[in-house]
């Protein structure tokens, strides 16, 4: 199960928003082959895995080791566990049930219904993990959301901008450790500023400095203040924007209403959940920021520091959680913190 997880990592962006599965077929204490899920639309895991198994007759006797529960739906794919029947695979280990109610144990029946040896739940804290933006999704009906913000060594994440301040960001960290926020920025189906981060810094918001997937892009413009000719409004990403006003939708930039009077992080995450977006990156600023610290809607938090000192500025958030590492990036230091 293990070596189930070393392969799921390894398709994970590729895959989402399907959740990422590593499947492992071995005979006599053998790997007799493995796979992981291909790009959104491929094959699951289960089908790479018996694809590159040579001596399909071996199949009969072997076990198939996956880290979650094989699909028993019609799909983009036919059925992971109608291929598993096929072959007559006699014993199937099972790191956790899959969430998605298509599939969320029936998998399981029909697999026993066909006379296999069903075991479930190795390493299933592992394997939820694994997943955890797909399991955020599907269990609380809304995005993973992680938090990220760069500090100076005197705790302000921003200068108090002037009226004729250049429109710009006014940088905290180096080149090394703003490439691993792009990095960052690829993993997540979405990024999301407010409205103060989008006047002032006019940001693009994509994975120029990193190889991938530019998220959907939020930005939360209750008044509609952000200028139409900022990069934010280019239309080359899909963009969403969070305001009170009405607004017609135009190609790849949506407009959504809520009541900015009450919830309106819970408000936020039942739109992106109606979009379908599992995860979300929270880039600023810091009414945004502390606004889903204070109602607990978050599950991990980024916060870099930087070597330089503002004095004064605007404060960073204030953030309670378990930081569970820290790493030095040159003059830089990156925590991660989650939500226990």
């Amino acid at each position: 199960m293990q070596r189930c997880l070393q392969l799921a990592a390894n398709g994970l962006q590729a895959a989402m928003p399907n959740p990422s599965v590593g499947a492992v077929i071995v005979h006599n204490n053998q790997i007799i082959g493995e796979g992981y899920t291909s790009a959104y639309g491929g094959n699951h895991a289960e089908v790479n895995a018996v694809h590159s198994v040579k001596d399909k007759s071996l199949l009969k006797y072997a076990t198939i080791y996956v880290s979650l529960e094989p699909c028993s739906h019609y799909g983009k794919t036919p059925p992971c566990s109608d291929l598993i029947i096929k072959h007559q695979i006699p014993k199937v280990v099972i790191g956790t049930i899959d969430p998605f109610a298509k599939v969320a144990g029936k998998g399981i029946a029909r697999l026993q219904n066909a006379g296999c040896e069903v075991i479930l739940n190795i390493l299933k804290e592992e394997c939820i993990a694994s997943n955890k933006r797909f399991f955020t999704y599907h269990q609380h009906k809304r995005p993973y959301i992680v938090l990220k913000w760069a500090e100076t060594q005197d705790g302000f994440i921003d200068k108090i901008r002037k009226e004729n301040d250049p429109v710009q960001p006014n940088w905290i960290t180096n080149k090394f450790s703003r490439q691993l926020v792009h990095k960052y920025r690829s993993e997540e189906a979405a990024i999301l500023v407010g409205t103060n981060t989008a006047i002032t810094d006019n940001p693009k918001l994509n994975t120029r400095d990193w190889h991938g997937k530019n998220p959907v892009r939020i930005v939360l413009d209750k008044s509609l203040r952000v200028p139409s000719n900022y990069s934010l409004f280019d239309q080359t990403i899909k963009t969403i924007v969070i305001t009170a006003q009405q607004k017609e939708n135009q190609e790849n930039l949506f407009f959504e209403t809520i009541d900015f009077s009450k919830n309106i992080a819970q408000q936020i995450c039942d739109v992106l959940f109606q979009h379908e977006l599992q995860s979300v990156l929270i880039e600023g600023g810091k009414q945004t920021l502390q606004t889903f610290i204070d109602d607990d809607l978050w599950d991990e938090a980024r916060v870099f520091k930087g070597s330089v000192l503002f004095q004064q500025g605007i404060k960073a958030p204030i953030l309670k959680g378990k930081r569970v590492s820290s790493v030095t990036i040159l003059n830089n230091s990156l925590d991660i913190y989650t939500n226990d």
